[in-house]
């Protein structure tokens, strides 16, 4: 750790606790430490967080609420997605994993470098309202990652891979779902139920593919995993920056 990152964690633990950053402490030590097999890939991996692939949506009190919301607005949801794809389709780009680049994985940004993203907000105003009082405002979105909506093409698939860490899990509201779609967790493979949401441990092992004969789109968001604390949170919060810091300047 950095001398920054030392005094922001000292003075995370004066006022939570000394024990309350252990599990990060721990998962920053030297070594992979434990991991389910499919998680192999993963570059960090937070100790107690539970080795679930499939989460229940509306399991987590932190999470029901917006996942609720986001189903219950399905309908002006989708309706503004269509109106953005005929008429906004230069706002879609392709998306950028941090792995690779794919021209038929489009993509629309409403959360990005931990704000919401204005130009998105006019575009897209029912999900871009839910996601500001139900996750933002809440601190529910882990201001690290993002909140997009994920367009695959047909014939588009998106292969098996790890996400970097398991202190966040991903929250899909199926928007426009056609027939032949598919996405594989951890080797248990679902469809999407257009309406309804899924919620997943991306650092497991994972792929996505659309069969289909149009556009499969989802509205993804990166949330806090239930299980990290609040202290936990404000430290990964640091460490992750500090680390893309060092690394944008190497």
């Amino acid at each position: 750790m950095t001398p920054d990152t030392e005094d922001v964690f000292a003075r995370i633990k004066e006022e939570h606790g000394r024990d309350s950053l252990a599990r990060v402490e721990k998962m920053l030590e030297p070594g992979r430490g434990e991991r389910h097999p499919l998680q192999r890939n993963a570059r960090w991996i937070l100790p107690g967080i539970s080795p679930t692939p499939w989460h229940d949506p509306y399991g987590h009190d932190e999470i029901v609420a917006f996942a609720r919301e986001l189903e219950s607005q399905h309908g002006a949801i989708k309706a503004e997605l269509a109106d953005a794809w005929a008429r906004r389709r230069a706002d879609f780009h392709d998306y950028q994993h941090y792995l690779r680049s794919q021209q038929d994985w489009q993509a629309l940004h409403l959360y990005r470098d931990g704000a919401q993203v204005p130009q998105a907000a006019r575009i897209m105003p029912t999900a871009s309202r839910v996601l500001r009082e139900y996750a933002v405002d809440t601190g529910l979105i882990c201001p690290l990652l993002e909140c997009h909506f994920s367009t695959l093409l047909p014939g588009a698939v998106v292969p098996a891979h790890c996400d970097l860490w398991n202190f966040t899990i991903n929250l899909h509201l199926a928007v426009d779902i056609p027939p032949g779609c598919l996405i594989t967790v951890a080797g248990e493979s679902r469809s999407w139920v257009e309406g309804r949401c899924l919620l997943f441990d991306y650092s497991f092992e994972h792929e996505a593919r659309n069969d289909g004969d149009r556009p499969r789109t989802c509205l993804l968001a990166d949330l806090w995993h239930p299980e990290t604390t609040l202290p936990e949170r404000m430290a990964l919060t640091t460490v992750v920056r500090e680390v893309r810091r060092l690394l944008d300047g190497a």
